[in-house]
């Protein structure tokens, strides 16, 4: 039997709940990337009239998405293996208050996005 088994799964469940979210990040910011391509096809096969140039918004936003997604892919990576070696550990280990500092810096982040990207949408249309 292994040892400390369940320990090890709930680490495992928590890190591949985290690589589902930066997945969706990623998926999201292909998403908004390539909206004003879906925009522009789909009024052009309605009603035959191109759309004017659009600002670039949607690119900007998809790129920062898919760079967070990324990022909370590597911090997870880094963390599963940090906490699979305190498990592992007789120690008795207690995590730094940094990986707390970082993960609220990144929710931060994330907020400011979306409250940017919303601003600047609203302000183009």
């Amino acid at each position: 039997m292994i040892t400390r088994y369940n320990d090890h799964a709930a680490n495992e469940r928590t890190y591949l709940a985290w690589l589902r979210t930066s997945l969706a990040l990623v998926a999201f910011g292909f998403v908004l990337e390539r909206f004003e391509l879906f925009l522009r096809t789909f009024t052009t096969a309605f009603s035959g009239e191109k759309l004017p140039p659009l600002p670039p918004v949607g690119r900007e936003a998809g790129i920062i998405l898919v760079a967070l997604g990324l990022l909370t892919m590597v911090l997870s990576t880094l963390r599963f293996k940090t906490t699979s070696r305190m498990i592992e550990s007789d120690k008795g280990e207690t995590y730094s208050i940094r990986s707390v500092v970082v993960l609220g810096v990144i929710f931060i982040l994330l907020s400011l996005f979306i409250l940017l990207y919303i601003t600047r949408v609203l302000s183009v249309t």
